[in-house]
């Protein structure tokens, strides 16, 4: 068992987890473990959900079959040879083949962490059938778009909201169960932290979602500017977008705010932790403001912060970490999120 989990949450979760392996690397090794677990079954999931060459009604099946194994029901071993063998990737090919690896190890993890793995990978995975369904038969030539803001942030929920609550539940429980803190403040934010990055892959994405049929920017709100979905497949489109699209910017830098809020409410002592959601952060705002000076509708310029910016916001975070007051200007305050409440 100790080799599995050393050849799961190690050199496999590095390499199908990119940015994200970064942070997981940062945090103690008390949580470690079943966040990291948490994620490669995430990520096996999506791999199913993303397996284009598949028909969608046997892409459904294997995410029914694995959900229900997920949650703990009864049912034989899963065989997802098939779908390892259309993957273009040699580690999302592993990922699925070791599928049963991964679910014996969230087998052994202490009961309150499994069931907590559990609930967070029931909402993604609903996320993961509902983008399916939603998004069946689409195409360049046949786009689908969601049709209200509700949807978008239901959606932003499902992916990723729920995962601020689950770092948050997680943590408390094994980093800081006795401190003093504004439980409900951190649970909020944690949500809209999550619901904030998962905004700026969807801002940033736009032109690659488009060219597969998918807008994620609803029509209700394009309408009312006087644009339909397909305009956006023309870069040319972009100015008359802007004040919509802009203001979807600032709806995720509000949100990545209210996750610097959550960040600060941490214990200071929790450096790990305050540094592992202080670098998505930080990455994310970088990212917002390319994609202010940039045209997110021309799939030919893809927008993304460089890897040397990304080690260096990282390497002035933990320089920075030992003057509190320095540390936490790295992020402006803004007005979008409420102080956690003041406890005796």
């Amino acid at each position: 068992m100790m080799q599995a989990s050393e050849e799961l949450l190690g050199g496999l979760l590095k390499e199908v987890s990119r940015s994200f392996y970064l942070t997981l690397r940062v945090l103690p090794g008390k949580v470690r473990a079943s966040i990291g677990l948490a994620y490669l079954l995430a990520r096996t999931t999506d791999t199913i959900a993303d397996t284009e060459l598949v028909a969608l009604e046997q892409r459904l099946e294997a995410l029914r079959q694995l959900r229900e194994r997920i949650q703990g029901q009864r049912a034989p071993p899963l065989d997802f040879g098939a779908l390892a063998r259309r993957q273009g990737s040699r580690a999302e090919s592993v990922l699925l083949q070791k599928c049963e690896a991964s679910l014996a190890l969230l087998d052994g993890l202490p009961s309150a962490d499994r069931q907590l793995v559990r609930e967070v990978l029931n909402i993604i995975t609903s996320g993961q059938e509902l983008d399916l369904r939603r998004f069946a038969g689409a195409s360049s030539g046949a786009l689908v778009a969601l049709r209200t803001d509700q949807e978008l942030d239901d959606y932003t929920y499902r992916v990723a909201g729920c995962v601020g609550e689950f770092w948050t539940r997680m943590c408390r429980l094994h980093l800081f169960p006795q401190a003093r803190l504004d439980d409900a403040f951190l649970l909020a934010n944690g949500v809209r932290f999550g619901k904030g990055l998962q905004l700026v892959n969807i801002l940033r994405d736009v032109a690659a979602d488009m060219r597969q049929g998918r807008c994620y920017l609803p029509a209700e709100s394009l309408a009312g500017l006087g644009l339909k979905p397909e305009d956006l497949l023309q870069p040319a489109s972009e100015p008359t977008l802007r004040p919509l699209y802009h203001g979807y910017l600032d709806r995720a830098d509000a949100h990545l705010l209210a996750g610097w809020a959550y960040t600060k409410a941490l214990p200071r002592r929790s450096v790990r932790v305050r540094l592992a959601c202080s670098w998505p952060i930080l990455i994310g705002r970088a990212t917002l403001k390319l994609l202010r000076a940039g045209n997110a509708l021309d799939a030919a310029h893809r927008i993304k912060v460089s890897r040397r910016e990304v080690k260096r916001l990282m390497l002035r975070s933990v320089l920075l970490y030992p003057w509190p007051r320095v540390w936490e200007k790295m992020v402006p305050t803004g007005k979008a999120v409420a102080s956690p409440a003041n406890l005796p």
